[in-house]
Formats: structure tokens, C-alpha cells, sequence
């Protein structure tokens, strides 16, 4: 069964918990490793989509970049508790762009 992982900083991913959701609360140092076993089942879970705050997602441009044209896992990047750093909408923006071939948004 596919599942959903919220992955950024305790205070962002603790409200998903409540929803359901697989959640992995992370610093820095720790976050590319995270996203990693997440994205390859290392664990023996399978993730179809893994929210990853803004702000670890500065950091984690590179690996977030490999599994970019991959059908799993999606992505997808959401604001921390200091609000939207604007990472989120470009990569949706950039998405949509090589899927329909020009900027539509």
C-alpha cells in the first residue's frame, strides 16, 4: 500500500500526524539521508508522495532534482512555520512548464 510522508522541522510536521500521515521531523544534517530511505523503501515502507518543508528543501535541491521525472515518489514541496519561501510554487511552475511545454501560470 502506497503512503504519504511529511517530511521538514517538528513544528511543520506534527499537525499532519493528526491527519494520518507518516511523519519524520529532521534537521538539516540529517535530512538528505531521510529523504533517501524514504524514497527508496529502505525501511520496507513504499511512499508515493513526500511533502518536504521549504526550508530543507534549500538544502536538498540536488537530491530533490534525481527524482524529478520519476513517477514515484512525488515530491512536493510545502511552507514551513515562517511561511512560504517561494521554492514550491517555481517547482510546480517549472513542472507544469515541461509537461505542457511553455509557462502557462
Amino acid at each position: 500500500m502506497l503512503k504519504i510522508a511529511v517530511m521538514g522541522g517538528r513544528e511543520t510536521v506534527m499537525g499532519f500526524k493528526a491527519l494520518g500521515l507518516d511523519v519524520f521531523p529532521v534537521e538539516e544534517a540529517e535530512a538528505k539521508e531521510t529523504l533517501r530511505r524514504l524514497a527508496h523503501g529502505a525501511d520496507g515502507s513504499n511512499y508515493a508522495i513526500i511533502y518536504v518543508e521549504e526550508n530543507l528543501a534549500a538544502v536538498l535541491e540536488t537530491e530533490i532534482d534525481k527524482y524529478k521525472d520519476k513517477i514515484t515518489p512525488a515530491i512536493i514541496l510545502i511552507p514551513g512555520k515562517n511561511g512560504s519561501l517561494g521554492l514550491g510554487q517555481n517547482a510546480l511552475r517549472a513542472a507544469v512548464e515541461r509537461a505542457v511545454g511553455s509557462d502557462i501560470l
